[in-house]
């Protein structure tokens, strides 16, 4: 059964750079292929869950690598195997034979390759050895549209925050071999002694941190967004941002053995999915708003992590999975139609395409967690953890979930509101529209997210989470109550209409509650007066800061070594490169004139001897 294994990570691997090498030769081959290695990758990938093999290589010093299926990563298997060929089915006519469908398909499929080698590694080596080609692969396909070059400077920012973070884990592997962890096997880390062990889990959290774009490490997630919106459904759904958690679930027997690994975790978590759900209300642009929500919702899973609801944490990263990429996809079919992704412009965008805007509706339902969709059972699961863990985080965990349905509601209510005269006017800001909704052909893919984004929230009821809690091999922590599940989504549905209310027109208040509103818009304004524009200016001193001083000083550094390189040359460079000239030139005389005196000729050597022992007789006589 281990080759079984070893063939699905093989296929998309191999057959991804085959086709990403193709060139033009395979642009009339490369979706019809992708596709079907993907539906391979799919059939394997099924089988691998049900079957769960391990293997195992050796790979140097006695470090082995190896893979293996589990209940948890089989969640992930299945996930990445169902998204992938979903998103290639819709992605078949938005990347045109100027732009190298085969690079394109082929390094989708790489990337996923990677990202189901991240899931089945079963240790610190054969973990690296993905997630370097996730995070090559990633930013290739962020800048794919190489030409432009604000989308290679996104790439290059995305590739350098996530490879800082990713430093973490070669502190960790590094210090796990000094600790006595000769496989590094992930079961042998929990048991490093002091200080190994704690060098181990701040290097692993890190890189889980970064690649999961959770605070400081958010902000490569909305540069990636200058990528094709087929990369950002998979980016932001099943692997990539979703890898940084689940090595976090994965590794949870090793932070409960750190005393602070845990509260690290979880407040890391907690303080991302409030702080980027504010972020994400926001934003007038839909893309950025989906990209703030996946930082967020990613909180959620990281948080889960921290407070030990592993089964809560999987379910909703299989959840989000779904949900997020039909909604990428949905926003790259509006932005293929009318050139524009500001949500300004997109008014009346769902009215437009009414097949589109459904399908986004209700993936959106299902972000906003609005019952009995999917991500609404499991945040309740996650709350209920974190309920158990203190009051203090159930508030986060509770506001935060309030603004995701405050930022979803607020796009879908944009999306089906009547088109404003001037909304034309910013339409093909980006590119010029198609004007035509997605082909019927690329619906079903569509149809298939959104449908698994409504259905999958199964996974938190209580019989599934026990069965799941099993099937993980941990236990099942936090699972809500029937009272607590009815009230949240009863608060989920009163913050969804009151949402679309404050985004309507004016309707009659009565007098009290215009008080209230008014105080409120006050207090508004007091707090943009003593928080907002304080802050606003400090950042704007700081980057003033950092162009004229840090700036400055780092262009300073290869300025003075020009300037070394110059005077080195001029002072000994050229001195001795002269001096090598002379040298040769003067052995190249003395060779011309040596070579004069050869001329084959037998009398004229007889000659030459003769001239010779006379100037030497002649000395002998002198010299007497």
């Amino acid at each position: 059964m281990a080759g079984l294994l070893w063939t699905m990570l093989a296929v998309p691997g191999v057959a991804g750079a085959v086709l990403s090498c193709a060139g033009r030769r395979g642009e009339r081959i490369a979706f019809p292929v992708g596709l079907a290695v993907a539906a391979v990758t799919l059939g394997l990938a099924l089988a691998v869950a049900v079957v769960r093999p391990s293997a195992e290589v050796p790979l140097l010093l006695g470090i082995a690598a190896g893979v293996s299926v589990d209940g948890l990563s089989a969640l992930l298997v299945v996930t990445v195997a169902v998204v992938v060929p979903a998103v290639l089915w819709f992605c078949r006519g938005a990347v045109g034979p100027r732009e190298s469908p085969a690079r394109f398909t082929g390094l989708m499929l790489l990337f996923s390759g990677s990202m189901l080698g991240t899931v089945t590694a079963s240790g610190l080596a054969p973990l690296l050895i993905s997630w370097e080609v996730m995070g090559a692969t990633s930013w290739a396909l962020i800048g794919f549209r190489w030409c432009d070059s604000r989308r290679v400077r996104a790439a290059g920012t995305a590739f350098v925050t996530t490879r800082a973070a990713d430093l973490g884990m070669y502190l960790a592997a590094g210090a796990a071999v000094a600790g006595g962890a000769g496989s590094l096997a992930f079961r042998e880390l929990p048991g490093l002694g002091q200080p190994w062990i704690t060098l181990v889990t701040a290097g692993m959290v890190t890189a889980a941190l970064g690649k999961s774009a959770q605070l400081p490490f958010h902000f490569w997630l909305s540069r990636a967004m200058e990528g094709p919106s087929g990369v950002s459904a998979l980016l932001h759904s099943a692997t990539m941002v979703a890898a940084g958690g689940y090595l976090l679930l994965r590794l949870r027997p090793l932070l409960a053995e750190t005393s602070w690994a845990e509260e690290v975790v979880t407040w890391s978590g907690a303080l991302t999915a409030l702080v980027l759900g504010l972020v994400a209300v926001a934003q007038r642009d839909l893309k950025q708003l989906l990209a703030a929500s996946t930082a967020a919702q990613l909180g959620f899973v990281v948080l889960a992590s921290g407070i030990g609801s592993v089964v809560g944490g999987a379910t909703h990263l299989v959840a989000h999975a779904a949900t997020k990429s039909a909604l990428f996809l949905a926003a790259g079919a509006w932005l293929t139609a009318l050139g524009t992704k500001r949500l300004s412009a997109l008014r009346g965008a769902a009215r437009e395409y009414p097949s589109v805007g459904v399908a986004f509706t209700v993936a959106a339902a299902a972000l906003a967690g609005v019952p009995p969709l999917s991500l609404w059972a499991t945040e309740n699961e996650i709350s209920a953890a974190a309920l158990e863990h203190g009051p203090a985080l159930y508030a986060v965990v509770t506001v935060a979930s309030l603004l995701a349905t405050g930022y979803a509601v607020r796009a879908v209510r944009v999306v089906w509101s009547p088109a404003r005269p001037d909304s034309a006017r910013e339409r093909d800001e980006e590119a010029r529209g198609t004007r035509t909704a997605p082909a019927a052909g690329a619906l079903p893919a569509l149809v298939l997210l959104v449908g698994l984004s409504a259905v999958l929230g199964v996974l938190a009821l209580p019989p599934a989470v026990e069965q799941l809690a099993g099937l993980i091999g941990v236990s099942a922590v936090g699972t809500p109550a029937a009272p607590e599940t009815v009230l949240s989504g009863v608060l989920a549905v009163g913050v969804a209409a009151l949402a679309w209310w404050w985004g309507e027109r004016p309707v009659p208040v009565p007098r009290a509650l215009r008080g209230l509103f008014a105080e409120w818009v006050r207090f508004e304004s007091l707090a943009r007066l003593l928080l907002v524009r304080p802050v606003t200016a400090l950042a704007g001193g700081l980057a003033s800061f950092d162009e004229r001083v840090l700036d400055r000083g780092v262009r300073a550094v290869p300025a003075a070594g020009l300037w070394s390189a110059r005077t080195v040359e001029r002072g000994v460079e050229l001195p001795l490169e002269a001096l090598v000239r002379l040298v040769a030139g003067t052995a190249r005389r003395l060779g011309a004139l040596a070579r004069r005196v050869q001329t084959g000729q037998l009398h004229q050597y007889y000659a030459q001897a003769a001239v010779v022992l006379a100037v030497l007789a002649l000395l002998v006589v002198l010299v007497r």
